[in-house]
C-alpha cells in the first residue's frame, strides 16, 4: 500500500516535471545544439553564425529557460522587484553593446576563454531579462512584471538600432572580418551585413513580441481576477 502511494507520487512529479518544466528542458536542448553542433567551428570566421549563435541564446533559449525557472522556482520568480528588472536590462545593454564592439568581439571570435565569457554572459543577461517580465505572477507582483515589460521592450529597440548599424555601415567593423578567412560565401562587409539583417529579424522581434504579449497579460489581468 505505501509502496503504490510512493509509486503514484514518483509518477505524479514526472508528470509534473515533464508538463511544467519542457520550457527548460527545450531550451537547454536549443543551448546543446548551438553550443556543440557546427556553429561554433564556423563562428571563428563568420560574422552571421556568430550572430546565429547569439540570436539562439538570447532569443531563444533564454526566454525558454526563463519559464522554466519560474515554473521550477515560483517563489523565487515572484521575488524580482522593479529595480532587478531595471538592473537586469540595463546588464542586458551592457553585455550585447560591450561585445560588440571591436575589440572584445575579435577576441571572443579567435580566442576561446573569451568567446566562452561571451556566450555565457549572453545566456545569463538574457535570463534574467526575460526572467523578470515572465516571472513575477503573484498578487501585487504586476509593478515588477511591468518593469520586466519594459525592459524586453528597451532591448528590442538596442538590438534593432545595433542591428541597423551592423546593416548600414559602409565598410567592416571588426579586424577579424578581414584577418579570419569567411567561413561563408561572401565577402567581410556582406558577412557583416547579414549578421546585422539576422540580429534585426530575429532579436528584436523576438523581445518585441516577448515585451507585448507580457504587456497583454499585465493589462488583462484585472478581468480575469474580477467576479
Amino acid at each position: 500500500m505505501v509502496e503504490a502511494a510512493l509509486r503514484r507520487d514518483s509518477r505524479g512529479s514526472r508528470e509534473i516535471w515533464s508538463r511544467h518544466l519542457w520550457p527548460l528542458w527545450l531550451g537547454a536542448g536549443f543551448l546543446a545544439i548551438v553550443w556543440f553542433g557546427p556553429l561554433p567551428a564556423r563562428a571563428g570566421g563568420s560574422f552571421a553564425s556568430h550572430m546565429v549563435m547569439h540570436m539562439t541564446v538570447v532569443a531563444i533559449a533564454a526566454p525558454l529557460i526563463s519559464i522554466g525557472i519560474a515554473r521550477a522556482v515560483p517563489d523565487l520568480a515572484n521575488r524580482i522587484t522593479p529595480g532587478f528588472a531595471i538592473f537586469a536590462s540595463f546588464a542586458e545593454f551592457v553585455v550585447v553593446w560591450g561585445w560588440h564592439t571591436p575589440v572584445p568581439h575579435d577576441l571572443a571570435r579567435t580566442e576561446t576563454i573569451a568567446f566562452t565569457a561571451e556566450q555565457a554572459s549572453f545566456l545569463v543577461a538574457g535570463v534574467l531579462v526575460w526572467l523578470s517580465a515572465l516571472g513575477p505572477t503573484g498578487e501585487g507582483r504586476l509593478k515588477a512584471r511591468a518593469a520586466g515589460v519594459v525592459g524586453l521592450l528597451v532591448t528590442s529597440m538596442h538590438m534593432t538600432l545595433l542591428g541597423a548599424l551592423l546593416l548600414l555601415s559602409p565598410r567592416t567593423l571588426y579586424a577579424c572580418a578581414e584577418l579570419c578567412a569567411p567561413a561563408a560565401t561572401m565577402t567581410p562587409l556582406g558577412d557583416q551585413q547579414a549578421g546585422g539583417v539576422i540580429m534585426l529579424i530575429v532579436g528584436g522581434a523576438a523581445y518585441l513580441i516577448g515585451g507585448l504579449v507580457c504587456l497583454a497579460s499585465i493589462l488583462n489581468a484585472p478581468s480575469r481576477t474580477a467576479p
